[in-house]
């Protein structure tokens, strides 16, 4: 967390290092954002499997149409010396062509999903070599799962800016920007399995596509407010369990964000 922190506090000081700088003549600029989201997700049938390497347990089961929420964990918000314990957003773009209002962004989303406990979900599949296929309560202390540190959606966005207002001093700008993108995922996921649990590594376990569209705020040339909704598809396609080759779980699920960021342009 420390050094997430620290990443943060120099990307944003080199930004404002430059922020006096008039950015309005030049055909490109750029862009640091800062932000907090919050999630809601479709339901999504997760599938484990395990051929028995480094454990006595082979499986091979889903947990079907299993319900997720997420963790905003926004009560840490007050902890300043460490903002990336809630689900947070960075935001990195440049404007190549500022007369037609095109651009890219790197895009980051520090989501949390966890599957919620005590639900009743279809477990089908066999364990042990024992075929199942009843309905079964999701007790926390034998089965759980999350992507909690976090789900993590990095997605590349080409940006098209559509003008809206500016001020005759020049001093604000309301404008409406359109970001269509494509990323990687590359969660941790915090498994409890058969009583066991383990919080994984991180690992790039799958893709990820959205749609993000945003209202966008410029203040005095060189400050940004950014309200924006987000609709997006992540497909998880392989993701640890008990450990690296000790079992992997894939899943796919539909997003819908709300994300406020804010920041500096140069």
């Amino acid at each position: 967390m420390k050094k997430s922190t620290l990443f943060v506090l120099f990307i944003f000081s080199i930004f404002f290092s430059y922020s006096q700088k008039d950015s309005t003549k030049r055909k490109f600029s750029y862009y640091a954002m800062w932000g907090y989201n919050r999630e809601v997700y479709t339901n999504s049938t997760i599938h484990f499997v395990n051929n028995g390497s480094g454990t006595n347990e082979t499986y091979d089961f889903k947990i079907i149409d299993a319900k997720a929420h997420d963790r905003s964990d926004f009560h840490q918000i007050k902890d300043w010396k460490n903002p990336t314990i809630p689900q947070y957003n960075i935001r990195l773009g440049m404007w190549f062509n500022n007369k037609k209002d095109e651009g890219i962004e790197l895009n980051y989303d520090h989501a949390k999903y966890v599957v919620t406990n005590y639900q009743v979900v279809r477990f089908r599949g066999t364990v042990g070599g024992q075929h199942i296929d009843k309905d079964t309560l999701l007790d926390p202390d034998y089965i759980h799962f999350e992507h909690t540190d976090g789900a993590n959606f990095w997605m590349l966005n080409y940006m098209k800016r559509i003008k809206i207002y500016n001020s005759k001093s020049g001093n604000f700008k309301l404008g409406y920007v359109i970001k269509p993108g494509f990323g990687i995922l590359i969660p941790r996921t915090d498994v409890t399995l058969f009583g066991k649990r383990l919080n994984n590594n991180w690992k790039v376990a799958g893709y990820c596509a959205g749609l993000e569209t945003a209202v966008r705020f410029e203040l005095y040339k060189h400050y940004i407010l950014e309200f924006s909704g987000k609709a997006g598809w992540a497909n998880y396609m392989n993701t640890f369990v008990m450990g690296r080759g000790l079992g992997k779980a894939s899943h796919k699920f539909g997003f819908i964000e709300g994300i406020f960021v804010f920041g500096i342009q140069i």
